[in-house]
């Protein structure tokens, strides 16, 4: 017995397959779950997970296109009625069918999700009314016209409605988790894993696996370790410093994908006196000078984002200057990347009646984004040598997002995936006005405030006509870039490492969808013999 084990830890550490685990698919993910509640807490790798096991009315191609999800067309029958057909012969993971009911009871749960972190209010806001016109049809009433229904709708997911009044801590124990996806929720084990089983009743067809886990494995080298080791098959968020060595091994490949993933930094341009900024010998500052416009454009100056993108994200991001890449509807010509500019960030300071500068305190992840970190430490650095002497306080992104949410810092660093595909949702979570009726800046954690800014994105919100849509939102960015909003520093190079042969299509979206891997020829055989 004991040989015929040693022989199988041969086989492993020699990264042959076994037939046994043939149509089982394991993944390394790079940040961490908060909940599987769809709708407790906007955050990609909670979204990522969703998309495994519930349904949603539009769902996205991996260039981000919309494309028919639970619902099979959708059109505007006025100009404040949107009608979604829905997809019939739908099942969800318990047997029971899906229809409109479910549909209004997702929507309505979503405001009502307790402690929400980032909540999917900006998506259903807008919604004044639905009406049931049959199990299959479905029409949302706007008080204005909106064109970003469809949209909206690729970013709700659909639950079953006898679970509409249920818990976070439900959904996170399975007991609610009960979708139309891909697949089942076996098993969340939160801060470790989730075990996933191929829903076979899926109304998209079978999926080549059938049993996923999804592994939480935010340390890069562990990240790595285990895809060489053969103890995964797929890792997302792959280490830059990794990409060279990796690129050499045959036994691999990478995938990469441009995304919409912006990393940018929100400062309190809100308040008269703001919490963790202090005078140069330590002391409290009497008041914020984030407030003026000044200020915030000489801290943009002081980053040299070239210099970001080369040595702390080893060539694997883009420096921006704005909300969305430049392939993305809603991008603006007029827009450059700031220069680097530290000379003239100190005059500025100097007008700005802060000659001798202050004390910043830089909060950020250590665990969510690419290099989140090391991209806080290089800008505090460069803030240092401008005259900002500047400390950072990384930590966990479950601890970061609700005490950013409460305010309690005064630069922050984090990142947004548009999810829409273009700037409207940008603009509208990181950059209008802060109204939790509306559903405006529910992410506005510097509650950046420019009339102009909202007046203009309400427009485009309102407008059917997608020529002039575009040009309100391109102005809107523009005026909110000008007076530095928020500074925005890269957009991220998403990266996926696979083995055996497994084949992936990166998504801009930065989504890792384990039903999108493709076996290898080998895996296929395997699978098939199975």
């Amino acid at each position: 017995m004991r040989s015929f084990r040693n022989f199988l830890a041969v086989l492993a550490t020699a990264g042959v397959a076994l037939p046994l685990s043939a149509a089982n698919l394991t993944i390394a993910l790079g940040t961490d779950v908060t909940a599987v509640d769809p709708h407790y807490h906007n955050l990609t790798p909670n979204n990522n997970v969703a998309a495994h096991i519930y349904g949603y009315l539009v769902d996205r191609n991996e260039k981000s296109q919309m494309i028919p999800g639970l619902a099979t067309e959708w059109k505007a029958i006025d100009p404040t009625t949107w009608e979604f057909k829905l997809r019939k012969g739908v099942k969800f993971h318990d047997g029971s069918d899906f229809t409109a009911a479910d549909v209004v009871a997702s929507i309505e749960r979503v405001p009502k999700v307790p402690n929400s972190p980032s909540p999917f209010t900006a998506y259903t806001k807008q919604i004044a009314k639905i009406e049931v016109v049959d199990p299959y049809t479905v029409r949302f009433k706007t008080t204005l016209p909106y064109p970003l229904m469809p949209s909206d709708m690729s970013q709700v997911a659909i639950i079953s409605k006898q679970f509409a009044g249920a818990s976070t801590d439900d959904f996170n124990s399975g007991k609610a988790a009960i979708g139309t996806g891909p697949y089942k929720l076996a098993k969340f084990t939160k801060g470790d894993r989730l075990e996933l089983a191929r829903n076979d009743a899926y109304w998209g067809g079978k999926t080549p696996w059938d049993k996923v886990t999804l592994r939480i494995v935010t340390q890069d080298a562990a990240r790595v370790a285990a895809l060489l080791a053969g103890d995964v098959q797929v890792i997302e968020n792959v280490p830059t410093a990794d990409v060279a060595k990796l690129k050499g091994d045959k036994k691999l490949a990478i995938f990469r994908q441009v995304s919409d993933r912006l990393m940018y930094v929100h400062m309190d341009s809100d308040r008269a006196v703001t919490p963790t900024l202090a005078t140069r010998d330590g002391k409290p500052l009497d008041r914020n000078p984030l407030k003026d416009p000044r200020v915030r454009k000489a801290m943009s100056m002081m980053i040299n984002r070239p210099a970001i993108v080369e040595r702390v994200m080893e060539g694997e991001a883009i420096p921006a200057g704005q909300l969305v890449p430049d392939f993305l509807f809603g991008a603006s010509k007029n827009i450059k990347v700031q220069a680097y500019d530290p000379e003239g960030a100190k005059k500025l300071l100097a007008e700005a009646g802060y000659p001798n500068g202050f004390e910043i305190t830089l909060t950020a992840t250590n665990n969510r984004y690419v290099n989140d970190a090391k991209i806080a430490q290089a800008i505090a650095q460069m803030w240092t040598r401008g005259g900002l002497p500047t400390k950072v306080n990384a930590m966990p992104s479950a601890t970061f997002f609700p005490q950013a949410t409460d305010l309690k810092f005064s630069v922050l660093q984090a990142g947004w995936s548009t999810g829409t595909g273009e700037s409207s949702s940008s603009l509208k979570a990181l950059l209008m006005t802060f109204n939790k009726e509306k559903g405006f800046g529910t992410a506005n954690r510097g509650r950046y405030s420019n009339t102009k800014v909202d007046a203009l994105t309400e427009d485009a919100l309102q407008t059917v006509d997608d020529v002039k849509r575009e040009a309100y939102l391109q102005r809107a960015a523009e005026i909110a870039m000008a007076d530095t909003g928020l500074i925005p520093l890269h957009f991220q190079v998403s990266l996926w490492a696979t083995r055996d042969g497994i084949v992936y299509a990166p998504r801009v979206d930065e989504q890792t969808r384990a039903w999108k891997f493709t076996p290898g020829k080998r895996g296929e055989e395997m699978a098939k013999a199975k």
